[in-house]
């Protein structure tokens, strides 16, 4: 099981917000690169970056700081979330280095999209379901549907996505502990890896979520914890690795 650090970016800063509220978010650094630079040097093996203006715009808007951080570390893994609604956007980011795209809202809204990415753009694509309840939210965390997340993950089981990024968005940012047995479920009925976020605080929480790395769950994505020092992304790595996960 991978351990994921997040970076969020909102206005050319790395920040954190709680249960995505723009309004209520933490600076940890101006200099995003940087805090790649840092996770990198800690061991970390893949990184997830989320364009928090752009979730909101529809449309890239950090996008020069994702590409600064593909070109700085080529042989990194990157995903990519926030406002990725259309191919040009995917082409360009991959084109940028990054190695995977999430689309999250637009899979909610058109999951015929999906499916017609995966086909244009094979291996390159993870689906981001953000869901409070097992519903899923939209337009970065704004609106809730009627959408049962695991309904939605048995239909892009086929397509090939290359992973689900599930967030329990009533736990994001909040310190809270992970939601093992919602992100367990998801992966056992969904029939796609996932890749669990949201509420990761300590190793406590980590510990608990590598039991049920076997039904299916390859990473844990974490932000809030790792800025705030309640867990360390080299020794959380390193208990992962130990467990042959």
């Amino acid at each position: 099981m991978l351990i994921i650090p997040a970076i969020d970016l909102k206005d050319g800063k790395c920040v954190r917000l709680r249960q995505g509220r723009m309004d209520d978010s933490t600076v940890f650094g101006d200099d995003p690169v940087e805090m790649a630079t840092k996770w990198v040097n800690a061991g970390a093996r893949r990184l997830h970056l989320v364009d928090l203006n752009g979730a909101f715009a529809g449309e890239p808007v950090n996008g020069e700081i994702v590409e600064a951080i593909a070109v700085k570390y080529p042989n990194l893994p990157i995903q990519i979330g926030g406002g990725i609604r259309s191919a040009e956007t995917i082409e360009a980011y991959l084109r940028a280095g990054v190695q995977w795209v999430i689309i999250g809202t637009k899979a909610v809204k058109d999951p015929d999209f999906v499916t017609d990415m995966c086909k244009q753009f094979p291996g390159h694509i993870i689906v981001g379901l953000d869901a409070k309840d097992g519903r899923v939210a939209t337009d970065g965390w704004a609106e809730v549907s009627e959408v049962q997340a695991v309904d939605l993950a048995k239909r892009f089981a086929n397509d090939g996505v290359e992973a689900i990024v599930y967030t329990d968005i009533s736990r994001d940012g909040m310190m809270q502990g992970v939601n093992v047995e919602a992100t367990a479920k998801l992966a056992q009925d969904g029939g796609i890896p996932v890749i669990a976020s949201g509420g990761v605080t300590n190793m406590d929480d980590l510990k608990h979520l590598a039991t049920v790395a076997d039904k299916g769950v390859i990473g844990a994505i974490t932000g809030r914890a790792i800025y705030e020092g309640s867990l360390d992304v080299s020794e959380a790595q390193a208990y992962c690795d130990s467990l042959g996960s």
